[in-house]
């Protein structure tokens, strides 16, 4: 199965990242505001950034899925993917795929105007910030996040969670994986010692290329699923995402040294996202059932 992007594509995935980019280069709440309470031991996270919020409801990124005669834009689980892997690679915070599969039930919500949040398994995030909370988050209890820009609360009884959301979240993982991945080569070609970059050491070099193929094989699972739409490639490709972007964010960590355990860098907040992601709709042990039920299946 081959992946070559249409023009269509392309354009939709450069004009999010144009986006992001634009908040970004302006000192995003995301990236700054963990550092005020790191020497006080904590960081409470930020409020979500509202103007980013609109930005990307203007930009179609809630709607995306919707008809275009209730005002979306008509487009399929492959495109969402690919916006997706975007907003992961920038590490924006907030409900982003409770808000996306809430457009065109809650009002606002396609727009950006509301913020939706929603039980993911036994979690629900940023319940505080959220305009609506859909059912199922009754009797949610916060917890303390080893994320400090994702508030999560524990619901008593596990919600069910949907395959697309899986998904996108997979693909929030895999932009995290391609992110850490580009990180840990850029340091490693910048950084030197002993007289040269440290990419010039095999043990350096061995943690780039792993994370590089872990990157590639979890992009053409994650993109497979978008096309099946099937609930077991969902699965495969959401343990591999995961996979990608824990790992991946570690061995980026360790290409860092103590350097990427600092505020100044963004890669230990890479790191807790793909912890908190993983966690999501029970961890991954739905999944990990799901494809051992398929595989029994076949080999009876």
């Amino acid at each position: 199965m081959r992946f070559q992007l249409t023009d269509e594509q392309q354009a939709l995935r450069a004009a999010v990242r144009d986006v992001v980019g634009r908040f970004l280069s302006a000192g995003p709440s995301w990236l700054v505001a963990p550092r005020g309470g790191a020497a006080k031991g904590h960081s409470p996270a930020p409020p979500v950034d509202r103007g980013l919020w609109s930005a990307l409801g203007e930009l179609g990124v809630f709607s995306l899925r919707l008809p275009e005669a209730e005002g979306g834009a008509g487009l399929g689980l492959p495109e969402a993917v690919l916006v997706f892997e975007e907003l992961g690679w920038a590490l924006v915070p907030g409900p982003l795929v409770a808000t996306h599969l809430a457009a065109g039930v809650v009002p606002g919500a396609a727009t950006g105007e509301a913020v939706v949040a929603a039980a993911d398994g036994s979690l629900v995030e940023w319940l505080d910030e959220a305009d609506v909370v859909m059912p199922g988050a009754e009797g949610a209890v916060a917890m303390r996040s080893v994320d400090p820009l994702t508030p999560v609360h524990r619901v008593p009884a596990p919600a069910r969670v949907e395959p697309v959301a899986v998904l996108l979240t997979a693909a929030e993982q895999l932009g995290t994986a391609g992110r850490v991945c580009g990180l840990a080569v850029q340091h490693a070609r910048t950084r030197e010692q002993f007289g040269q970059p440290i990419g010039a050491f095999q043990a350096v070099k061995h943690l780039c290329a792993q994370s590089l193929v872990r990157v590639e094989v979890a992009r053409a699972a994650v993109y497979a699923a978008a096309v099946t739409g099937d609930a077991v490639d969902i699965a495969a490709a959401r343990l591999l995402a995961d996979e990608a972007a824990v790992r991946g964010a570690r061995d980026c960590l360790q290409v860092h040294g103590g350097m990427g355990f600092t505020w100044e860098s963004e890669v230990h907040l890479h790191l807790k996202r793909a912890w908190v992601r993983a966690r999501r709709g029970g961890g991954g042990t739905e999944s990990e059932e799901l494809l051992a039920a398929d595989l029994a299946g076949r080999a009876s």
